[in-house]
């Protein structure tokens, strides 16, 4: 049926509903999470970071594009397997894989080989959580109330973003290396991937 009434109190409405779930915070945040370790810490910062490993900014751009490349094929591969499995155990696998290449990063030695692997496999990992967790907003709050929840959580996936592109770069001026940075948005991830698991399997909240 046509949805009906002030947009924006339909908007605030959904938002009150959504927050007095805890599966709504815990998809919230592990979103958040998503942004702040792709385009708040990666998209932000992996350019500099190449330049302070001895890198031009020309061959570091050229990285950061092969990623953006590789993120088509990995949204594509993730819608498809979204339908067919369990999107917890998705983003269970996605969190934790990311969250090991974050970590590991800065122990590659920075060769070409290394930063390329890395590039495609964040790439191929990058939006990939896009479907699962649409899929998981579907069947906890129902097709009714998730399309608002999807547009908040992604709110909170910017603010994530926001607080990476801020953040690391106070870790760096402050410690005068990306490590720490790497090393707090791999963990992070890792916490996401515990979120994931937790999200109930309960019917769907009437609209």
């Amino acid at each position: 049926a046509r949805r009906t009434g002030n947009p924006f109190a339909v908007t605030l409405l959904g938002l009150v509903a959504g927050a007095k779930s805890l599966d709504f915070w815990l998809i919230a945040i592990s979103f958040g999470i998503c942004g702040l370790s792709t385009a708040g810490l990666v998209g932000t910062h992996f350019i500099s970071y190449c330049v302070d490993e001895g890198y031009s900014q020309a061959a570091s751009a050229g990285l950061l594009g092969s990623l953006g490349v590789s993120s088509l094929l990995g949204s594509i591969c993730s819608g498809w397997l979204t339908d067919r499995c369990d999107a917890r155990l998705m983003l269970l696998g996605i969190f934790a894989l990311r969250g090991v290449s974050l970590m590991l990063l800065p122990y590659s030695g920075f060769d070409m080989a290394s930063l390329t692997a890395f590039a495609v496999f964040n790439g191929v990992e990058w939006v990939a959580t896009v479907p699962p967790i649409v899929k998981l907003l579907n069947e906890v709050f129902g097709r009714e109330r998730a399309p608002v929840l999807v547009s908040w959580v992604y709110a909170i996936h910017q603010v994530g973003s926001a607080l990476a592109a801020m953040g690391a770069g106070v870790l760096r001026e402050a410690s005068g290396s990306y490590l720490p940075a790497f090393m707090t948005a791999g963990v992070a991830c890792l916490l996401a991937a515990f979120l994931a698991m937790r999200i109930g399997r309960v019917q769907p909240v009437a609209a």
